[in-house]
């Protein structure tokens, strides 16, 4: 259950996120933006583990991308969106 979680457990660090030649703190940055963004758009009856995986997934899925440092939050916030849904309807 998502009360049972934090989000803040799952937040990054510029020294979390590896070497991105100087764009470390940007990269953390976007990235715990995306991952706020996602959590208020998680059921509040969501189990923990299938949270995990969502969560995690977002950095999984955009770990070495340039997508965090050369797209635009509101693409990076509607794949999130896209990601999060099809994570749910998987699931159901």
């Amino acid at each position: 259950m998502k009360d049972m979680l934090n989000v803040q457990d799952y937040l990054f660090s510029n020294f979390d996120v590896g070497d991105w030649e100087g764009d470390e703190e940007q990269v953390a940055e976007t990235l715990n933006e995306l991952i706020h963004f996602a959590w208020e758009r998680l059921p509040e009856d969501l189990g923990s583990e299938q949270i995990d995986q969502i969560i995690n997934g977002i950095w999984e899925h955009l770990r070495g991308d340039m997508a965090l440092i050369e797209t635009d939050l509101d693409e990076l916030l509607d794949w999130v969106t896209h990601y999060i849904n099809s994570s749910l309807d998987e699931n159901i």
